[in-house]
């Protein structure tokens, strides 16, 4: 810990190992250690109530002695390392932290790398904590980060110590399990009682054996608003749908005897094409609507109704587009 300024060291709240290193570097350095982030700063306190993170008295501060604190005597420890938006390394690369502003002279040190999905908004953040001045050390130009799960070495010793009966892998996706489970019987567990599993298996344990025993429904509990639960894959399905391809909003007014048209279509366009600029498609939609509608001499019900003019429209618009925009359709009976 050369740097001048603050060393902030952004790592996963779980990994108490590392925050370890870092109050050992920080006592080595003679600096502070302040804590950030609310999943860091409850780790950090249950660690240290049950004896597995040592750190001196006085070393970890809290605001008001952080805030008393020259930057070069000080470092803080963070949550945010994957990019999440309410993260405490987020919110200070966004500027609206509550307690520290990022300013030149600051070194933030990634320890941690990427997890596959997260890289976008991980590197959004590099670059806003570069924009504010900051030096950022990750992978990418430092090596200064050692991953913390367990090699296929240590994962033997492991084995060899426990010598289980049976072996269950639990983390990773299920080429690593398959891989742990292999390497299980390679040391000495017997072939098939290690169980690759899945979300929503069943494993059954007595006294003479364990084996997998159905399954259980298991997904994705999405929390929407004040519902929980009430939002399925079709809601989200549509959702992506009008994200990429807008929508398109057809009303039209049917007579209920003859089952025609008493005026012409209405046609709303919302985040599909501008509306100035195309006219004449909407115009030319208009018209292909009111064309399923010729030759109705008798009451249609409204779902058929619907359904034709939503199949004839969206046809239309992705030839002449190809976009497949959501179309809604709004039919008033007169």
């Amino acid at each position: 810990m050369n740097a001048k300024g603050r060393v902030i060291v952004a790592t996963f709240a779980s990994l108490i190992s590392r925050v370890q290193q870092v109050v050992d570097a920080a006592v080595f350095t003679n600096r502070k250690v302040f804590v950030t982030g609310r999943s860091m700063i409850d780790n950090v306190a249950m660690a240290r109530q049950l004896g597995y993170l040592n750190a001196p008295d006085g070393v970890i501060v809290g605001v008001e002695e952080m805030r008393n604190t020259p930057p070069s005597k000080l470092v803080v420890v963070t949550t945010g390392s994957q990019g999440e938006p309410t993260s405490a390394l987020t919110r200070m690369a966004n500027g609206d932290h509550r307690h520290i502003t990022i300013q030149e002279g600051d070194t933030i040190v990634m320890s941690a790398t990427a997890i596959p999905g997260n890289e976008q908004a991980v590197y959004r953040n590099v670059d806003n904590l570069f924009r504010l001045g900051a030096e950022v050390l990750y992978n990418r130009v430092s090596n200064i980060h050692v991953r913390g799960h367990a090699s296929r070495e240590e994962l033997k010793i492991i084995q060899g110590l426990l010598q289980p009966e049976y072996f269950v892998p639990i983390h990773g996706e299920y080429r690593h399990l398959v891989v742990h489970a292999r390497l299980a019987e390679s040391v000495g567990v017997p072939k098939g009682n290690a169980f690759v599993m899945t979300d929503g298996d069943v494993l059954e344990i007595d006294e003479d054996e364990a084996r997998v025993a159905g399954r259980v429904p298991a997904s994705y509990v999405y929390v929407d608003g004040t519902g929980i639960g009430d939002v399925d894959q079709q809601i989200l399905r549509d959702r992506t749908h009008l994200s990429t391809d807008g929508v398109v909003v057809v009303m039209v007014a049917v007579d209920k005897q003859t089952g025609k048209l008493t005026r012409a279509p209405e046609i709303l366009s919302r985040g599909f094409v501008d509306v100035e600029e195309r006219e004449d498609l909407l115009e030319r939609s208009r018209t292909k609507v009111a064309d399923c509608f010729r030759g109705a001499e008798h009451y249609a019900e409204f779902g058929d109704i619907n359904g034709k003019i939503r199949d004839a429209l969206s046809k239309f618009l992705y030839d002449e587009t190809r976009r497949r925009p959501m179309v809604l359709t709004v039919t008033v009976e007169v």
